[in-house]
């Protein structure tokens, strides 16, 4: 097994599946702040003792440029709307019980009209 000039072990074996790094929004900016002060010609060393590359660098300046080099939250964003969504579907929820309920009395109406019918048919 080889190590890094920092000490950190690298093994030389070929993974079977190639596995994605994340880096710690402190990790991006502590290289971010070394990168900054190193003299001319000394970021590849930075960059190789660290097994990253030039473009991680691009990457994570262009963020904290943009002000989301910031510890997130992670999970499901929270929806603005949800009250008014949770309000609109119990209303929803109630209606459909009224509508069924209306639907149940207009059938039990029609009934009702066929058997006074009949009985007056029956009647004459």
């Amino acid at each position: 097994m080889m190590a890094y000039p920092n000490g950190k072990p690298v093994s030389v074996e070929v993974q079977p599946r190639a596995t994605r790094r994340t880096f710690s929004v402190a990790y991006k900016r502590r290289i971010l702040a070394e990168a900054d002060a190193c003299p001319r010609g000394q970021v590849g060393a930075l960059l190789r003792r660290e097994g990253l590359y030039y473009s991680h660098l691009t990457k994570w300046r262009g963020e904290r440029e943009a002000g989301r080099l910031t510890e997130r939250a992670r999970g499901p964003k929270a929806n603005p709307d949800r009250a008014q969504v949770d309000r609109l579907a119990r209303e929803n929820a109630a209606l459909k019980r009224k509508l069924a309920q209306a639907e149940a009395i207009i059938e039990a109406q029609k009934k009702l009209a066929r058997l006074l019918d009949s009985q007056e048919h029956e009647q004459l």
